[in-house]
């Protein structure tokens, strides 16, 4: 850069020699190059010739030259981390890991526990719901408990395992009082962390089923002379960061269990909602 750098004193102490605005040091020159002569206004880029007044007060900064910047060499081709996805709601079968992933992320939810049924006789029983696994003996996400009849507690939420994180799914309610009229209702099914319960039915009413994923199944209300039916479990939660997969695991999805049947005079109770798996792939 070629021009002239007005300051109102200079001083000089052996090879060097500083030149000072009204209030500071705007810059310092000596055998090695100009140092600290970073100015505010005006902006010097490439090459500047001609004469600039320093106005105002500058900005000092450090200029320092020590010979050639050297910036690391790469080879090969430089490609950013890329993801894909793979669900599975329901079946069984074997996962296949893709070629050039370096990791999987693992989240799983079994199916909810179906709800009590209700009725003065004859009151079929709900099933349980199903359990979710990912590999042999590795994750598993087990589904809830079922709601009994007829002035039962609500069925026991499914526990995860085998996760980086496990999550037990929430428990069905107790069912409601019998011949409460329709401000009575039975008891709801469990939540899961992915998915709410199914309400319990009103009075004369069938319970209703839980939703995808995990939920567990409402209980069948009351009815004159008999109870509400307790609420279904939902399913338990996993989830897990695999660092170095497999090529295959088997897998096998959860499948909602179904409702109590109605007995004489009463309502069957919710169904439960099924499993669910999802793979993340890491590349």
């Amino acid at each position: 850069m070629a021009g002239i750098i007005i300051a109102d004193t200079i001083r000089s102490s052996g090879n060097t020699l500083t030149l000072n605005s009204a209030t500071q040091t705007v810059a310092t020159i000596n055998s090695a190059g100009i140092f600290g002569a970073t100015f505010a206004s005006p902006t010097f880029s490439g090459t500047v010739s001609g004469t600039y007044t320093l106005g105002g007060t500058p900005s000092i900064s450090t200029i320092t030259n020590t010979g050639t910047l050297t910036l690391p060499t790469t080879t090969g081709n430089l490609a950013l981390s890329t993801k894909t996805v793979q669900v599975f709601t329901s079946g069984s079968g074997t996962y296949t890991t893709p070629a050039g992933c370096r990791s999987i992320f693992v989240r799983m939810v079994g199916a909810g526990g179906g709800g009590g049924a209700s009725g003065t006789a004859g009151v079929g029983a709900a099933t349980a719901g199903g359990n979710s696994t990912f590999g042999s003996s590795f994750l598993t996400a087990n589904g809830g408990a079922v709601g009994g009849p007829t002035a039962h507690d609500g069925g026991a939420g499914g526990a995860g395992s085998g996760g980086d994180i496990n999550i037990s799914g929430g428990k069905g309610q107790y069912g409601g009082a019998a011949g409460g009229g329709s401000i009575v209702i039975a008891g709801f099914g469990g939540a899961s962390s992915l998915a709410a319960g199914g309400p319990g039915g009103y009075f004369n009413s069938a319970g209703n089923a839980g939703a995808a994923y995990g939920g567990g199944g409402g209980g069948a209300g009351p009815i004159t002379g008999s109870n509400g039916a307790a609420g279904g479990g939902a399913g338990g939660y996993t989830e897990k960061i695999v660092l170095t997969p497999n090529a295959t695991y088997s897998y096998s999805v959860g499948a909602g269990g179904s409702g109590g049947t109605a007995g004489t005079g009463g309502q069957a109770g919710g169904a439960g909602g099924s499993g669910l798996i999802i793979v993340q792939e890491n590349y």
